[in-house]
């Protein structure tokens, strides 16, 4: 052997033995996502799992590891991993088509990345609805460093939320704004209980602001789940032992109060970082959210743990110990027919637009401004989020302190609010969503001699057509927010909707600004609850785009999303893949029909909508013969306003079927306040003519419809004649109405009775698909 190839074998064997001990730190994972039949409710339906489980394998490493995770997709369809707040490399962070190229089906993806922090962290896909269908799993990572927290044994516990119907299907009726799910969780507000409870001038103030109700929670769903199951004992925990509960809220769009049984537990950590250890036995947990309790088993008994829906509608449970059951704390199901009341009282404009005429346009400080909450004098509310004071003082500190704590704050207003202002109209209503039982250790404030970027996004949304956005922009007609490394962030997000909304920057922590001010705690994502405000603020230090949206999954979808960029090149790797495709996600058209099959005729309607335009077809056979078909195109000019253009066919003489009359049609059509669909057109022979209808929902399950229509026919076209047809006339006009009732049997049928104008009076079934 020459001395080059000794050379070159000893350089081969120094690199593999340096490459050895140079990885003994690395932890690998091999994680397969496919589609397989669950069943968490007694039925079988399709879903996703993590090597065979929902939720996936626990992924446990300790600070300093490097991770190398492999992740097989099995299904036909792509997927993606999310690995939610842990701070690493732009290009693995794992969103789609905007940092790291999708999962192809068949294909396999590796993860790498070195472990700069410690705590409970989570996973999930970040392809469009897969994470409801079961694609998240626990990450665990234990400080390299011992700390001072006692505890003899930990516990992983994934809160979680389950449907058995297909994700898109869900979002479909949302969309087409079906009352069934709060129906089924026993939430809806129907006109004889609001009428009976005194409240219906609360609804008629609803009303007036294109509002059914006050909304908690948009889905129902048949089960919550722990770690997969809706009740878990876990025996193994013996009498005086410290059980350490890691809790991640890994739901689709589901927010818990977890209580807990016996003795109050110590909060000792929030989305993976110390804070202050402080006693809680009643802790709201938004998606995506972790919170680490400790808690002691008692000598006799066992622990109840509970996570009961925000909206009352269920919960799940798990046992720490043997013996008798130690019951956790059952909270009342919220009053939404009290929230309306007492929201009438306060000086609110809601119903904030999710859409612009020009999205370019976007004026966060004049919707801020026009809508939400308005302060009276000196009234001062809690909830707020950091502050008790006047409102025009609150926004100016929002806006250009952040980070005054409470206490300064209710200094420099000159009283803190007395007892009986709590209770005027019910302004201490989200007193309970906040963060001031968050401190964290050490001192979170950013340098002050950073260049400041201050950004206000309004967080708005239309549940008439489940559209949601910031600053009134959906995802796919938002340009990115700019910011720069070096920069000092703050972000206000003030939601001017009546739902709560757990707001995820990815690849950061951020300071939520608290009453503890330079001790705010670190989190990396924030619930804001409805008409309040926020206060977030970060240390821009990364390069690339990173995702922020609400982790409502059908929020996220719906468009309240955003993507914050550095301006910096993007990675070459990601060339193949145009981050347009992840931004029109939320632009996907969705379809669904109705028909109704009576006595007395069929209708059927048809619809196929995305966010600025919508195609329509109807028909109605009445069985004396008459017949009436549209085909309309309408385009969203904003939320509630569009224009459209179509083609009508109906027959002239009722009893002759191939005297047909096709006319061209155009108008506007407008949601009106007090919740009325207005529709004005004009044919091509220059009839004009208007429509309005309405439905209520006058008693659970059963809903009151009608529509009135008018057409005018001046002559202007046709000479027109007398019904006798031997003289001429100027003017003819035809009205058409009906009204029925329609009860609701299930998601997709309902008995309804109708009495039509044209067609008479009569029954039979009404069918959603």
């Amino acid at each position: 052997m020459n001395i080059k190839n000794t050379l070159i074998i000893l350089f081969i064997l120094t690199v593999k033995i340096f490459s050895a001990s140079a990885q003994t730190d690395t932890v690998v994972y091999n994680l397969t996502i496919k589609e397989e039949t669950l069943n968490k409710t007694g039925k079988e339906v399709k879903g996703m799992t993590v090597n065979g489980t929902t939720p996936g394998p626990i992924l446990k490493f300790t600070e300093g590891n490097y991770a190398v995770i492999y992740v097989k997709n099995e299904m036909d369809v792509e997927t993606s991993v999310h690995w939610h707040g842990l701070l690493l490399p732009n290009f693995y962070d794992g969103v789609p088509y905007l940092t790291t190229p999708p999962i192809l089906p068949g294909k396999t993806q590796k993860y790498e990345f070195p472990l700069i922090q410690s705590g409970t962290y989570w996973y999930h896909s970040h392809t469009m609805l897969q994470e409801q269908s079961g694609v998240y799993g626990a990450i665990v990572i234990e400080p390299k460093e011992a700390t001072n927290l006692e505890y003899d044994k930990e516990l992983v516990m994934v809160l979680s939320d389950w449907t058995n119907q297909k994700p898109k299907n869900v979002l479909r009726n949302l969309k087409r704004g079906n009352e069934w799910y709060n129906v089924k969780k026993g939430t809806a507000t129907p006109l004889n209980q609001v009428i009976a409870r005194g409240a219906f001038g609360a609804q008629l103030n609803f009303w007036k602001q294109r509002m059914e109700s006050a909304d908690i929670a948009d889905i129902y769903y048949p089960a919550f789940l722990v770690n997969g199951k809706q009740v878990q004992e876990y025996p193994q925990f013996k009498p005086e032992e410290k059980v350490r509960l890691r809790i991640i809220n890994g739901s689709a769009s589901s927010q818990f109060w977890m209580t807990f049984g016996g003795e109050a537990p110590l909060l000792v950590s929030a989305d993976g970082l110390d804070v202050v250890p402080v006693k809680r036995n009643k802790t709201f947990i938004g998606i995506a959210e972790t919170y680490d309790f400790i808690v002691t088993i008692p000598e006799k008994g066992k622990v109840e743990f509970r996570a009961m829906a925000q909206d009352g509608s269920g919960y799940s449970t798990a046992y720490l110990g043997e013996g008798d059951v130690l019951s956790a704390q059952e909270l009342d199901r919220p009053d939404k027919i009290k929230m309306m009341q007492q929201m009438a009282k306060m000086d609110m404009r809601m119903g904030a637009p999710a859409m612009k005429f020009k999205p370019s346009d976007e004026e966060p400080k004049e919707l801020m401004n026009n809508w939400g909450m308005k302060m009276k004098g000196d009234m001062k509310m809690e909830g707020m989020g950091n502050a008790k004071m006047k409102q025009g003082e609150m926004d100016d500190m929002n806006m250009e302190k952040g980070k005054m704590n409470q206490t300064q704050m209710e200094k420099e207003d000159g009283m803190k609010m007395s007892s009986s202002d709590k209770k005027m109209g019910g302004m201490n209503m989200f007193a309970e969503y906040n963060y001031d039982y968050l401190e964290s250790p050490n001192n979170t404030e950013i340098n002050d001699e950073k260049p400041a970027r201050d950004i206000l996004l309004n967080l708005t949304g239309n549940m008439w057509r489940y559209i949601w956005s910031m600053n009134g922009v959906p995802l796919s007609e938002a340009d990115k927010i700019k910011i720069s490394q070096g920069e000092k962030v703050r972000i206000t997000f003030n939601n001017l909707t009546m739902m709560h909304h757990p707001m995820h920057l990815h690849g950061h922590f951020f300071r939520v600004i608290n009453k503890y001010g330079e001790r705010s705690p670190l989190k990396h994502t924030v619930n804001v609850p409805p008409m309040q405000k926020t206060v977030i603020e970060f240390d821009a230090s990364e390069t690339g785009d990173w995702f922020l949206h609400c982790h409502v999954l059908y929020h996220m979808m719906g468009g309240m999303a955003r993507a914050v960029s550095y301006g910096t090149e993007r990675d070459p790797r990601m060339a193949k893949y145009p981050a347009k495709k992840l931004f029109k996600e939320a632009n996907q058209y969705y379809n669904w029909g109705e028909a109704d099959v009576a006595s007395h005729m069929t209708e059927i309607n048809l619809v196929s909508s995305n966010i600025r335009n919508q195609f329509n077809l109807s028909a109605e056979i009445g069985y004396n013969q008459a017949i009436e078909g549209e085909l309309t195109y309408e385009r969203y000019l904003y939320d509630y306003f569009r224009v459209f253009a179509g083609v009508n066919v109906e027959n002239e003489d009722e009893i002759n079927l191939d005297d047909l009359s096709v006319t061209a049609i155009a108008g506007i059509r407008f949601f009106t306040p007090y919740m009325f669909n207005l529709d004005v057109r004009i044919d091509n022979k220059l009839r004009p003519g208007i429509q309005l209808s309405r439905e209520f929902m006058i008693f659970p399950r059963t809903i009151l419809f009608g529509e009135y229509e008018y057409q005018a026919d001046f002559g202007w076209v046709d000479p027109l004649t007398s019904t006798e047809g031997n003289e001429s006339v100027n003017y003819q006009g035809e009205t058409t109405w009906s009204a029925g009732l329609e009860y609701m049997l299930s998601r997709n049928f309902s008995l309804m009775a109708s009495y039509d104008n044209r067609f008479g009076a009569g029954g039979g079934l009404s069918i959603l698909f």
